[in-house]
């Protein structure tokens, strides 16, 4: 275990500042945040913020973008609506157990294949900086040929999140559009 962890330590570290898009398929991305009080304009949309800053970054094109309430119908509706317009949507809080945290829910609504490993890694980064981490239900999964994450809430937990992601994402969005096979790896 303990080489597992220090080579994607050294992997994260090596990736860390020069996150390159260098694949076949362009990153088109969705951001949709989560929040009540934002989508009534009470709120600025710093996660949101984060997302694009580091999407934008890579290289990716944001296509779409929208903070809606914390309402499972409304997220489902717009995941379907969204997924077959970008190969990736990250989305912005509602994972936690609050009574209104219906994003993962809503998620699993629409995706066909979830991917734990995703969801795992962000709690693992988390969990150094907060017991709290462990009240997480996000979720990430394949609907389609689109790649959905649950990111936190919080702009310091996405951007943490994200970072930690972030290397797997084109691979993936590769094999889920069939552009490269599974095991890359020889």
């Amino acid at each position: 275990m303990e080489g597992i962890l220090s080579s994607h330590k050294h992997q994260h570290e090596r990736h860390d500042h020069h996150h390159h898009n260098q694949t076949a398929v362009p990153i088109k991305a969705a951001i949709l945040t989560m929040s009540d009080k934002g989508s009534r304009g009470e709120r600025e949309d710093k996660s949101g913020q984060v997302i694009r800053e580091i999407l934008e970054g890579i290289g990716a094109d944001i296509t779409l973008y929208d903070v809606i309430p914390d309402e499972k119908d409304i997220i489902i509706e717009r995941l379907n609506k969204w997924k077959d317009k970008v190969n990736l949507i990250l989305t912005t809080g509602g994972t936690g157990v609050a009574p209104r945290d219906v994003t993962p829910e809503a998620t699993r609504a629409v995706i066909e294949k979830e991917l734990p490993g995703y969801a795992e890694a962000m709690r693992m980064e988390s969990l150094r900086f907060t017991p709290r981490a462990m009240g997480t239900r996000a979720v990430a999964g394949v609907a389609g040929q689109c790649l959905i994450v649950n990111l936190p809430g919080s702009p310091k937990a996405v951007e943490e999140c994200l970072r930690v992601i972030l290397p797997a994402i084109p691979h993936t969005i590769e094999v889920i559009q069939g552009k490269v096979d599974e095991c890359a790896r020889k």
